[in-house]
C-alpha cells in the first residue's frame, strides 16, 4: 500500500503535467515538448519570491500564478505564432527548442544546484493502512485534484471555457461564430504554464528543484496523457495517477535507478497496443 500511496502524489504530479498536454493538443493539435520546463520555473519562481525577496506565501504564490500566465502566452507570441507557414513538425520541434532555451535559461539565473523552500504547511505523517502520507503529500493530491475539477467546470460551465471547447471541435466553424481562435490559443499556452507552475510549486518543498528537472517531469506528463488518452481531459488525469502507481511498483521490484525508464515503456507500450490510450476516443470528421 505504501508504493500505492506514494504513486498517487508523484501522480498528481504527472496528471498537471499532462493535463497541459492535452489543452495545447486540444486546442492547436500540436504536443508541446516544453511544457515540463513550466514545472522547473514554478519550482524557481517560488524559491525566488520566498527565500530571495523574502514575500509571504500567500503573496508569492499568487504572484508566481500570474507570472505563469504571462510567461505561458508570451512562449506562444514568440515561438508559436511568429512561425511562418507552420505545421505540425516544424511546430513541434520549436517547442523542443524552446524547452532547451528556458532549461538554459534556468542555469544561467539559477544555477545548477538544487534549490528547496520550507514546507508551507506543517510537516506531519498521517497514518493509513497498511502505510503513511505525510502532510506536504496529501498537499500535493488536494492541490492537483482541486486544479483539475476547476478546470473542468471552467471548460464546461464558463463561455470562456466553451470557446476552447468550440475551438477543439471546429476552428473555422468557431471563427465564423465570432470566437477568437488566436486568442484562445494563447490562452491555452497561458493555462498550460500556469498547471506546470502549480505542479512545480506544489513539489519543491518535497523534491528540490534543478534547472534540469523539466526534462524528465516532461516526459512522464507525455506518458501520462499518452496512457490516459491524447486530448482527453480526465482520460490525463486517470492516466497520471496509474503512471505514479506503476511506477511505484516498478521501483519496488527493480532497482530504483531504473524507475524513470518505466515512463518510455508505457508510451511504447500504449503505441503499440492501444493509440488512443485507455480513456481516448476517436473523433468523428465529416468528409
Amino acid at each position: 500500500m505504501q508504493f500505492i500511496y506514494s504513486g498517487i502524489t508523484s501522480g498528481s504530479i504527472f496528471a498537471l503535467v499532462a493535463l497541459g498536454f492535452n489543452i495545447i493538443y486540444n486546442t492547436t493539435g500540436i504536443i508541446n515538448f516544453a511544457q515540463g520546463e513550466f514545472v522547473m520555473i514554478g519550482g524557481m519562481l517560488i524559491y525566488t519570491l520566498l527565500s530571495i525577496y523574502g514575500l509571504p506565501f500567500l503573496i508569492a504564490a499568487p504572484l508566481a500564478l500570474i507570472i505563469a500566465l504571462f510567461l505561458g502566452a508570451l512562449f506562444e507570441r514568440v515561438f508559436i505564432k511568429s512561425v511562418r507557414s507552420p505545421n505540425e513538425i516544424k511546430l513541434i520541434t520549436i517547442t523542443i527548442a524552446a524547452s532547451i532555451i528556458l532549461r538554459g535559461l534556468g542555469m544561467v539565473i539559477w544555477g545548477r544546484n538544487s534549490l528547496s523552500v520550507e514546507a508551507y504547511i506543517p510537516y506531519k505523517i498521517l497514518e493509513l493502512p497498511a502505510g503513511t502520507l505525510t502532510s506536504n503529500s496529501l498537499l500535493v493530491i488536494i492541490v492537483s485534484l482541486i486544479t483539475a475539477f476547476s478546470l473542468s467546470l471552467f471548460f464546461k460551465r464558463s463561455s470562456l471555457g466553451k470557446a476552447f471547447r468550440a475551438c477543439y471541435d471546429d476552428k473555422v466553424a468557431a471563427s465564423i461564430c465570432g470566437v477568437d481562435v488566436s486568442k484562445i490559443r494563447m490562452l491555452a499556452f497561458g493555462i498550460a504554464a500556469l498547471l506546470g507552475v502549480i505542479a512545480g510549486i506544489v513539489t519543491t518543498p518535497i523534491t528540490y528543484v534543478a534547472y534540469t528537472d523539466g526534462i524528465m517531469t516532461g516526459l512522464k506528463g507525455f506518458a501520462a496523457a499518452i496512457l490516459g488518452g491524447l486530448g482527453s481531459f480526465w482520460g490525463g488525469v486517470a492516466g497520471g495517477l496509474l503512471l505514479g502507481i506503476f511506477e511505484g511498483f516498478f521501483a519496488s521490484v527493480f532497482p530504483s535507478g531504473y524507475k524513470d525508464a518505466f515512463a518510455f515503456l508505457i508510451i511504447l507500450a500504449v503505441l503499440f497496443l492501444r493509440p488512443k490510450g485507455l480513456f481516448g476516443k476517436k473523433k468523428a470528421e465529416r468528409l
